[in-house]
């Protein structure tokens, strides 16, 4: 079956009232004119709705792709940063609807840097920007940005981000550890939380992403270690001279 048929059979499915994870016309349009075979291998199963696995990321299923999507709620011309770029389909839809020029992408690992920027010309969109960067450091020579997506959970919104936000700016990511939330943070600092999701951590320099679960514990225990030190009471904290009082 050819993929343009492929495709319209997916942008529908996801549209449907059964899934309705994909509502805005823009968005919709996009989807049906971005080639996702060209970001997964597999012609036929780029086009179900199921994630895989390339170099060690996840590539997001269509469905959670229009999720994040339609959170992002991107409008033309608007300055968009994906943090996170994996294969590179995420920013090739949003390519579709900003422009391909206003469209800078990042990843840690350089590998999958190099993967996006041969995904992304393959499809018809070469001018997106991909560089390699550390996620919690975004893209500041860029910035400010009308919107940032980023792909890979963190506990809290990286300051980094935010900072990057033009005025009535929105970050979309999936919000915390064990349980993840998609959550939208405006310039302002308020957060809209829109129903769980499972991302892998966002990884940090000298990480790798074939070594992902040492990575996600070591995070962990770091991240739960500080949590509970800041959440001793008086009587639990080690700074206290007791000999004092």
């Amino acid at each position: 079956m050819e993929p343009a048929v492929l495709r319209d059979d997916m942008v529908d499915s996801l549209a449907h009232e059964s899934k309705g994870c994909l509502q805005t016309a823009r968005l919709v349009q996009a989807m049906r004119a971005v080639p996702r075979e060209r970001f997964v291998e597999d012609e036929r199963a780029a086009y179900s709705d199921r994630a895989f696995e390339r170099f060690g990321t996840r590539v997001l299923a269509p469905s959670t792709a229009a999720r994040l999507l339609e959170a992002l709620d991107p409008r033309a011309d608007e300055a968009v940063l994906v943090v996170g770029v994996g294969v590179g389909y995420t920013a090739a839809v949003l390519a579709e609807i900003v422009g391909e020029r206003n469209v800078q992408a990042i990843d840690i690992t350089r590998r999958l840097v190099l993967d996006a920027r041969s995904n992304l010309d393959a499809a018809g969109y070469g001018g997106v920007l991909v560089d390699r960067r550390d996620g919690a450091d975004g893209l500041p020579e860029y910035a400010p940005y009308d919107r940032i997506l980023l792909e890979a959970a963190a506990i809290e919104p990286p300051r980094a981000l935010q900072q990057q936000l033009a005025d009535d700016g929105r970050l979309v990511m999936p919000m915390g550890a064990g349980e993840q939330t998609l959550t939208v943070v405006e310039s302002d600092g308020t957060r809209h939380r829109l129903g769980g999701v499972a991302f892998q951590p966002m990884l940090v320099e000298g990480e790798q992403v074939d070594t992902v679960e040492r990575n996600r514990t070591r995070r962990e225990d770091r991240e739960r270690a500080r949590q509970a030190a800041q959440s001793r009471t008086g009587w639990e904290q080690e700074w206290i001279d007791w000999d004092d009082y």
